[in-house]
């Protein structure tokens, strides 16, 4: 089975980065993280794509799928299988 493109925008100091990487390998998927406080040029990429400041952003195949927060009511909600079965 093809693996999911997930990248996930992050900071050395952010909680739900952590929680969300956690997340993602409870779930046996791996994901590249773009450091945005290392990095000026992926923040701005980051804010193009995502459209908010915050971090973790989160891109399976290319979908925003949000923070955190959203990762998990897309969970919840039975939305993000079907994101991480699929290839880009």
């Amino acid at each position: 089975m093809p693996a999911p493109d997930i990248e996930i925008y992050t900071t050395a100091v952010c909680p739900y980065c952590v929680a969300a990487k956690n997340f993602l390998k409870q779930r046996g998927v791996a994901w590249r993280e773009i450091r945005i406080d290392l990095d000026t040029a992926a923040r701005s990429v980051m804010l193009e794509r995502a459209r908010r400041t915050s971090v973790p952003q989160i891109f399976i195949n290319g979908t925003h799928v949000g923070g955190f927060d959203d990762m998990v009511a897309l969970d919840r909600a039975g939305g993000l299988a079907p994101l991480l079965e699929s290839a880009p």
